[in-house]
């Protein structure tokens, strides 16, 4: 196995985790957790993004290092056109999982804990509507990886 080869692994592995999470959230929990009460619901996704986020950042830290690693040794004047749309779509990316652990994330948390299921819930509402952009973007940058679309 060459060092290539693991940079890659891990790269996927990143993707896999952070965009498959996103989409479990989205496409199961959010369905499943809407017949609970804000009392029961709020609580949930809170406990469940707890979870999860440690995981996104250790998604991105995998990400951010395969890739540059990846990106310099083919050189950047080297790499493929998709490589470098792949990067500006994984930095918006980060961009806006940060807005989400420094902003509604912080409400979500606090006002869960205060039990304000208003607040909460438009904390929650803040955070589903970023994840949705974002699970748009991730795949959409897989398919820029896989598929090309013409880079």
């Amino acid at each position: 196995m060459s060092l290539h080869h693991l940079m890659l692994f891990l790269h996927v592995l990143g993707v896999a985790v952070w965009v498959g999470g996103m989409a479990f959230a989205w496409g199961c929990l959010r369905p499943a957790a809407l017949a609970l009460p804000p009392a029961q619901r709020l609580p949930l996704w809170a406990a469940s993004l707890a979870r999860f986020f440690p995981l996104v950042w250790a998604a991105i830290a995998l990400i951010l290092l395969s890739g540059f690693y990846m990106l310099f040794e083919v050189g950047f004047a080297g790499a493929p056109r998709a490589w470098h749309v792949m990067l500006l779509t994984g930095l918006v990316m980060v961009a806006v999982f940060a807005s989400i652990w420094f902003g509604p994330w912080r409400r979500l948390l606090h006002a869960v804990q205060r039990e304000d299921w208003a607040v909460a819930a438009l904390a929650l509402g803040a955070i589903r509507q970023r994840v949705g952009f974002n699970l748009a973007l991730g795949i959409l940058t897989i398919a820029i990886a896989t598929l090309g679309l013409g880079l």
